[in-house]
């Protein structure tokens, strides 16, 4: 396909959930499988001991529901509309109430419900997990750090993401603030890359954060040269940045 072909099926390419199966052989990266922990791994251990737990940006449910079996009373949030009726299709019919949340990281839990509070890729306030969490409960989260595809922001030539100085040590400063103790801590870049335009449209369609000014429009002159050099054979490369963590209160 041609540039307008592969930008037009970007914008318009159904995405649910963080399925990314739809960006199978156009946008690769090295997954969780190849980091030097398992996020599933961490949670799993903690599950036994937890009567309670939480999952932080639940996306369309996807990983939860796989960690099974689940304390008697689960729950989540979702903050991102579209993915909360996906959720709430997957996680209601095994008992897992699904809260819809807004940007400001509030929860809307009483004190003290949750023995486990787990976030894969989401915001969270350490204040909020501390309120949440029972004496002697435990957080675990894997993050996306502010280096994340960094290389995709430069080959469009626009600013670097209102996150760029999140890492491990300002989430283990945050966390240790709020009184938390860190018990646990690693990092890890591993090496991306997106063979065709069409991907990287509908990357930063449904990453909105990534480049908030992003049109087709606006970024037309870079998205161009871009398309010239995949088209050739020549991936664009870039690096995933993420960190995991595990802390008490």
């Amino acid at each position: 396909m041609g540039y307008d072909e592969l930008v037009a099926e970007g914008l318009t390419t159904p995405f649910e959930g963080w399925d990314f199966g739809v960006f199978r052989g156009r946008y690769e990266e090295r997954g969780d499988a190849d980091l030097p922990w398992s996020y599933p791994g961490l949670v799993r251990e903690r599950l036994p001991a937890a009567g309670a737990l939480l999952d932080l940006g639940t996306g369309g449910g996807e990983v939860l529901a796989s960690l099974s079996p689940l304390p008697a009373r689960t729950a989540a949030t979702e903050g991102f509309a579209p993915n909360v009726p996906v959720a709430r299709e997957r996680l209601e019919p095994l008992g897992i109430e699904v809260a819809e949340v807004g940007d400001d990281d509030q929860l809307p839990f009483d004190d003290a419900s949750f023995d486990l509070v787990i976030s894969r890729h989401e915001s969270y306030d350490p204040y909020e997990i501390r309120r949440v969490l029972r004496p002697g409960g435990t957080f675990v989260t894997q993050q996306v750090g502010g280096g994340d595809l960094a290389e995709v922001n430069e080959a469009l030539g626009a600013p670097a993401h209102g996150y760029a100085d999140w890492d491990l040590r300002a989430a283990t400063d945050q966390l240790t603030a709020a009184g938390f103790t860190v018990t646990w801590q690693d990092e890890a870049r591993l090496p991306a890359a997106f063979h065709d335009i069409g991907a990287l449209v509908l990357f930063l369609r449904i990453t909105p954060w990534h480049v908030p000014d992003f049109t087709v429009e606006r970024y037309a002159e870079s998205l161009r040269a871009l398309h010239a050099t995949m088209s050739a054979g020549q991936p664009l490369a870039a690096h995933c940045h993420r960190f995991a963590l595990i802390a008490q209160p």
